[in-house]
């Protein structure tokens, strides 16, 4: 650690350093008849200007601003706010007598002092034939959870543009997306912490992923463990869809999913854990574990959740295993 510790000095105190404060406005899922806006106030925030593992660690560094007035708008109506202990706050617009209309649409928070937050809504479709929920490291893009120095790395030194994608994930998630009557929704919920914001959409756009609401971890005593459960039951309770299960064999996402199912028997259409280690171990029952995408995508054809079509157009140069 000694001689980690100058890089740290050097990347907190160099200029330029901060660009302000800032609202981080998340993606999200929502039906016609309720839509929930989040999101989190910053003190400040990271320059543009600043150096990868600088941009990174102010990003972890960051002050949360607590009790800030928050202006929250969306599908012309607007609430005030204030944000909570931790910077985050939360608005839920009912649709009452007129539900929201379906497809995509923008929530913005705003903050005098702050540049505006801007964030894409999806109202899934009632008649959706399910939504996606999916993890991001290791499943999405390349972490390697599993081993340490690999896994510092990509948190510190690595970004949106440099962490390597999982080849194939967004070709498997478009055939999940296309030849639906209605538009399934995608929900990316990841232990990332909450202030990778930015830094995840990106990725996902540079990468051509469908349009994700964004569920992030907010780091504390009490996300050690199970904090992806909650966000998941709270979309299940929200979307009367059934939904996919994606994630990855390195953590706990197995377990995850395995426990979800038990709760939601009738809701969980399939579960696919992409093989990043520990596939040895004896956790993956009724799921299906893949190296490529194209298994996956073709078990997918199989259960009626995508077209025959669509995976031999995304995947045509990956022989079958």
């Amino acid at each position: 650690m000694p001689a980690v510790r100058p890089l740290i000095l050097v990347a907190l105190f160099a200029s330029p350093a901060w660009a302000g404060a800032a609202v981080l406005l998340f993606p999200s899922l929502g039906t016609p008849g309720l839509v929930t806006v989040s999101g989190r106030v910053l003190k400040e925030a990271p320059s543009k200007g600043s150096s990868t593992f600088s941009r990174n660690l102010r990003r972890l560094t960051s002050s949360n601003w607590v009790g800030a007035p928050v202006e929250v708008r969306y599908a012309g109506r607007s609430a005030q706010v204030t944000s909570g202990h931790d910077g985050n706050f939360h608005v839920a617009f009912p649709g009452g007598e007129h539900p929201f209309e379906t497809g995509f649409a923008t929530a913005e928070a705003s903050v005098k002092g702050a540049d505006t937050g801007i964030a894409t809504v999806h109202v899934v479709p009632t008649t959706a034939p399910f939504f996606v929920v999916s993890d991001f490291d290791d499943t999405l893009a390349v972490t390697n959870v599993l081993d340490k120095s690999a896994l510092v790395k990509a948190s510190l030194l690595q970004d949106e543009k440099t962490q390597p994608v999982v080849e194939g994930m967004a070709a498997f998630y478009g055939c999940l997306e296309a030849d639906k009557l209605a538009r399934p929704g995608f929900a990316l919920v990841s232990g990332s912490p909450v202030q990778y914001l930015g830094r995840v959409r990106e990725f996902l756009g540079a990468h051509r992923f469908p349009p994700f609401g964004v569920y992030l971890r907010d780091f504390g005593p009490s996300t050690l463990s199970n904090y992806k459960q909650p966000v998941i039951r709270a979309l299940l309770d929200d979307l009367p869809n059934d939904v996919v299960l994606v994630g990855d064999s390195g953590e706990h996402d197995p377990e995850v999913y395995a426990q979800l199912r038990a709760e939601f028997p009738a809701r969980v259409k399939a579960i696919y854990i992409r093989d990043a280690g520990r596939s040895n171990e004896p956790r993956f029952e009724g799921m299906v574990l893949f190296k490529h995408p194209r298994e996956a995508a073709l078990d997918a054809v199989q259960k009626g959740l995508a077209t025959a079509s669509c995976v031999e157009q995304a995947f045509p140069t990956v022989e079958k295993k």
